[in-house]
This record gives C-alpha cells, structure tokens and sequence, in this order.
C-alpha cells in the first residue's frame, strides 16, 4: 500500500500522511491536478469524488462532493494558495454547502501536499494544519485518517493505469476493514457493453452462473433508483446443490458508472449487505470494481468462505467469453 505513515501533532496542530509512489514527482503531480484522474482517487471507497470546479491558479477555485453509497453528498472545496510545479501545491481546504459557503461548525484548514523524487519513485507529504486542538480532534473523530489513507491507497491505480494494474490477475479480493471488501477483475471490453452486461436480463442469463454445472432460472432486474431485483440459480444435470437466489432494491444508480444494491438470500433471516458496483474503462478495458459492505465480520468471513471469489471469477470468464466476444 503507498501510505506509510499517518500521525498527529497535538502540539503543532497537524497531521501528517506519508505516501510513496512507483511513478515520478511530474506523474504524482498531474493525477493531483487533472481532476479527471482526481476524481478516481479523492474519495474513499464508498464515497466517490466528482469535481465541477478546478482553476489550477493561486487563487482558483476547487469544488467537488463525494456521493455515499446511499446517495449522500459531502461537498468540499479548496482554493489555491501557492503553487510549485511539480514539486508542492498549498490549498486552504473547507467543507462547503450545497451553495459552495463553508460549513458552519467545520473547521476549514490549510494543507500542503509535496512531491519529492527518491529512488524508484516519489514521496508524498501532506500536511494538514489546525487552528485548534478542538478542530484537529473534530477531524480525526470524524475518520479523517482512516479515510485519507483509504483514498491515497487507491492512486496506484491510475499511476499505473488498468492494464498494468489488473490485467492477468483475474478477481482479486481486499479486505478492506471489519465489514468491508473489494473486489477487482478487469474486462476486455467497453464499459457501455459490461454495463448492459450488469443489468440487461437476457446477458446476464449468459455469464452471471459462478462455477459450470448452473443456469440461472429467474433474473428479474430494475435498473432505476428504488427498483427491486430477483435472481435464482439451479443445478443443471449431474451437479449436486439446491436452488437459490437473492433479492433487492437498487439504491443508487449512475449509468454507465455506479449502480448500488442490496442483496438479500431469498427465503432467509441472514442480514442484507450493501453492493457498490463501479466501472471504469480506459484504452478498451474495464475495471469492474465491487465494493460490498457487511453488517459485521463474522458475516463477511462467513460469505467468503462460501468460494464466492472463485465463483465471480468463473462468472467474469465466462462475461468475457460469452458477451465480449
């Protein structure tokens, strides 16, 4: 992970995350200042950036809102107040409103981010600067640390770009905390096509069966915020097993970006967990990235103890083989 050190300084009201990257200063620099690339990485998982205002000048103004997998907006926004390309950019950084005022009650705060070469790469350090000891442990009550360190673990992505990163590696899973879990698999294929592959019922019939041996016997899909889903698979000749399916309502959807769901075991008690499905393609290939939330541990350990990795991988083969083309 390129984050190697986060720490507080009571004393002298800051905070400190140290990264390290596989890239030089000028590529760390541009992905902090094309918000494009930005927006890949400023937000959590869970709580993807979009950005709707960058003026790269002393002075100029930022504004972006991260979007919840419920459909929350947190707002922010930065103004510029020195700029050393490509070595360090200084930002007065503030929680904002709908309307872009800052927030009453959050503190807004003066943060520095630089970029030094070393050997096989660069070292970031950002350093966040409080008026008080009450804002400094305002922020990091509030998961600033957790959060930053989750954001910047994910640059290493657009650094390398979704070949090198993913290609090969078939679906990878991360255990991200307690009740969290992302897993990767890149497509060869255009984000347009997976998309439809993720929500027309007759594709999904196509790939969506985890190991041989099933077919999926209903697939009734809403698309739309607040649509509800129903699937349900059973064994197919020699293959031993019972039918069974899941259900759910989407939450939130972005086409052809972010779709959320709940998923439930259909006929069950057991607790629904909460999909955060994202794609992101680039050069012909898609990244499909599904963020899934638990409602404890124990439930996550138990679901991936079912082979459900091994499952998403035969199911994404086949997505390749039998859509792609």
């Amino acid at each position: 992970m390129p984050v190697t050190d986060v720490t507080t300084d009571p004393e002298a009201l800051t905070m400190t995350l140290v990264a390290e990257f596989a890239a030089p200063p000028e590529r760390v620099w541009q992905a902090f200042t094309h918000p494009r690339e930005l927006a890949r990485f400023w937000g959590p998982p869970g709580w993807p950036a979009t950005f709707t205002e960058f003026d790269l000048s002393v002075g100029g103004r930022v504004a972006y809102y991260m979007t919840s997998p419920k459909g929350e907006r947190a707002p922010g926004a930065w103004e510029f107040l020195a700029i050393e390309q490509p070595h360090r950019f200084e930002v007065l950084d503030s929680f904002t409103d709908e309307r872009g005022d800052p927030v009453e009650g959050l503190p807004s705060m003066r943060t520095t981010y630089e970029f030094t070469a070393v050997d096989g790469g660069t070292r970031m350090t950002n350093v966040t600067y409080f008026a008080s000891n009450e804002a400094l442990e305002q922020i990091v009550a509030m998961g600033a640390v957790e959060g930053s360190t989750m954001a910047m673990n994910q640059l290493d992505l657009v650094l390398e770009g979704l070949r090198e990163y993913a290609q090969g590696k078939g679906t990878q899973t991360e255990l991200l905390s307690d009740t969290h879990v992302r897993i990767t698999r890149l497509i060869e294929g255009p984000r347009e096509l997976v998309w439809r592959a993720h929500t027309d019922p007759e594709l999904m019939k196509k790939w969506m069966l985890g190991p041989d041996g099933w077919r999926m016997s209903i697939c009734e899909v809403d698309p739309t915020a607040g649509g509800q889903y129903r699937f349900e698979w059973e064994p197919v000749g020699d293959t031993e097993g019972e039918a069974f399916g899941f259900d759910g309502e989407t939450v939130l959807v972005d086409p052809p970006r972010r779709m959320v769901t709940t998923e439930h075991m259909t006929g069950t008690d057991y607790p629904s967990t909460m999909n955060d499905l994202s794609l992101v393609e680039e050069h012909g290939v898609t990244l499909v990235t599904v963020l899934i939330e638990y409602p404890d541990r124990d439930t996550r350990d138990a679901v991936l103890a079912t082979g459900m990795t091994e499952g998403m991988e035969a199911s994404f083969a086949r997505l390749e083989r039998e859509v792609m083309g």
